[in-house]
């Protein structure tokens, strides 16, 4: 499965996203997007299947607890990939960035001579 499909799913999004904040038990994952999603249990192991066998994230065992983490690598090659892209947006953001300090910038100076 290529790495776009494998993101493609929301669920599994989500899922990397609680991964990213630490290693989480499967139970804590599953609870998290059963809630969100209103999935069952196995469908939840499904996603993390996929994410273990497309190599985004890993299980050890910790006696009867799986812990799951997210695994930076394929990730990496995502960023990679989408670097070729980035000078389509990088100077729309960095103005956007200048245009906000200026803002913030006037209404400093406004804030401090307030007219009378």
């Amino acid at each position: 499965m290529h790495a776009f499909d494998v993101l493609g799913d929301p669920v599994r999004r989500r899922i990397l996203e609680l991964l990213a904040e630490g290693e989480q038990t499967s139970g804590a994952v599953t609870a998290v997007v059963r809630a969100e999603f209103g999935i069952s249990q196995p469908a939840v192991s499904q996603h993390l299947k996929v994410l273990r066998d497309n190599g985004f994230a890993t299980v050890r065992p910790e006696g009867t607890r799986r812990l799951y983490a997210v695994r930076t690598e394929p990730l990496q090659d995502i960023d990679g990939w989408l670097d070729r892209f980035r000078r389509f947006w990088t100077p729309r953001l960095a103005a956007l960035a200048t245009e906000i300090e200026r803002g913030k910038r006037e209404r400093r100076l406004r804030s401090d001579h307030p007219e009378e």
